[in-house]
C-alpha cells in the first residue's frame, strides 16, 4: 500500500522529518530500526485497517504496529467514492465477525453499540476488528461515508489515561494513536498478554522514532527497547 501510493504521488513527499534516512519497513530512522525486534504475532484476533490517504505515507503513523501483532492482518486505502472488491470480500467472510471500533458519540443508531463483555458471537468465527487510521477529522469522515460499514457492530472505548503520543499533537490532548486505541480493544476483549506487548511494542516505537529529533536530547540508552527485549526474553523462557 505504501510503494502503490508513493507511485502515485505527484510531488516529492517532503513533510516534516522527510530528510531522515528511514528503514522502509518500520520507518524509523536507520541506524535505530526495530525489525529485529518485531514480536510474534497473535491469533486471538483479527485487524482490519481503513486507511486515510493522507495517513499512508506518514512515518508516524502507529496503525503498523498493529499488524506487526496480529497473525491475520489488513490494511486498505481508505477511497470516498470507491471500494475494493477485496475489501468486500472480506467483510463477507463468514469466518470472521466484524467490529467497528469508533466512539459511541458519533453513532446515530445506539442499538450497533456492543459492550466487550456483553457482545457474544459464534464460536466458530474470530472477532475482526476495524480501525480507521487517520487524524481524528479524516477518521469521522470515513465512519459517515463509508456505507459498507453500517451493517456491523460498534464497540467504543473508554480510556482511562490520556495518550502517550508525542510524535504528533492532536486537537484533543485525550485523542489516542491508532495503537493505543487496539491495545485498549485487545484487552476489553480479554487479551491481557496481546494488548501488553501492543503497548510496549508501541512505547519501542515511539521511543525509537524520537531519537531522530534533533531539537531533542535522546536517551540513547533506549530503556524502553531494553525493556521490551527483557519481556520477550522473559516470556520465552516460561
Amino acid at each position: 500500500m505504501y510503494d502503490e501510493r508513493l507511485a502515485a504521488a505527484t510531488k516529492p513527499f517532503n513533510a516534516r522529518g522527510a530528510k531522515v534516512t528511514r528503514c522502509k519497513s518500520c520507518q524509523i530512522a536507520q541506524q535505530y530500526c526495530i525489525c529485529e525486534h518485531q514480536p510474534q504475532p497473535s491469533n486471538d484476533f483479527a485487524v482490519l485497517l481503513l486507511v486515510s490517504d493522507a495517513e499512508i505515507l506518514k512515518p508516524s503513523n502507529t496503525g503498523r504496529l498493529i499488524l506487526d501483532t496480529v497473525e491475520e492482518g489488513y490494511a486498505f486505502p481508505w477511497h470516498r467514492t470507491e471500494t475494493q472488491p477485496e475489501l468486500l470480500a472480506l467483510l463477507k467472510d463468514e469466518t470472521y465477525q466484524p467490529v467497528i471500533i469508533f466512539p459511541e458519540d458519533y453513532v446515530d443508531d445506539k442499538q450497533r453499540l456492543i459492550e466487550p463483555n456483553r457482545f457474544e458471537t459464534n464460536e466458530s468465527k474470530k472477532l475482526l476488528f476495524i480501525l480507521l487510521d487517520g487524524s481524528w477529522r479524516e477518521a469521522r469522515r470515513m465512519f459517515r461515508k463509508s456505507v459498507y460499514l453500517n451493517q456491523f457492530p460498534v464497540c467504543s472505548i473508554k480510556p482511562d489515561a490520556l495518550s502517550n503520543y508525542m510524535m504528533r499533537k492532536s486537537e484533543n490532548e485525550d485523542h489516542l494513536a491508532t495503537a493505543e486505541v487496539a491495545s485498549i480493544v485487545f484487552e476489553q476483549f480479554g487479551s491481557l498478554r496481546h494488548s501488553m506487548i501492543l503497548r510496549e511494542w508501541f512505547a519501542v516505537f515511539r521511543e525509537s522514532y524520537m531519537l531522530s529529533k534533533t531539537r531533542l536530547s535522546p536517551d540513547l540508552s533506549r530503556p524502553a527497547l531494553n525493556n521490551f527485549i527483557g519481556l520477550i526474553k522473559n516470556e520465552n523462557s516460561l
